[in-house]
């Protein structure tokens, strides 16, 4: 059987968990930022102030902008 004060201990360490995956994702959405995903199953990910990211970002609003320029034409 299981001590008491391990029960409580368990039970705030689990939300404490997960508090902080919530704040970690919540701080992950608020970023923009490209994914990558390579041969291999590898996956980069690219901040838009970086140079990579710059060129991903400005490749991904012209795809953007061709597809919605084919949607209200066809």
């Amino acid at each position: 059987m299981q001590k008491p004060h391990r029960f409580l201990i368990d039970r705030v360490s689990s939300y404490a968990e997960e508090g902080a995956a919530y704040v970690r994702r919540r701080r992950h959405r608020s970023r923009s930022f490209a994914r990558v995903w390579r041969d291999g199953g590898a996956i980069a990910s690219f901040d838009r102030d970086s140079a990579a990211g710059s060129g991903l970002f400005e490749a991904a609003e012209a795809l953007l902008a061709d597809t919605q320029q084919d949607a209200r034409s066809g």
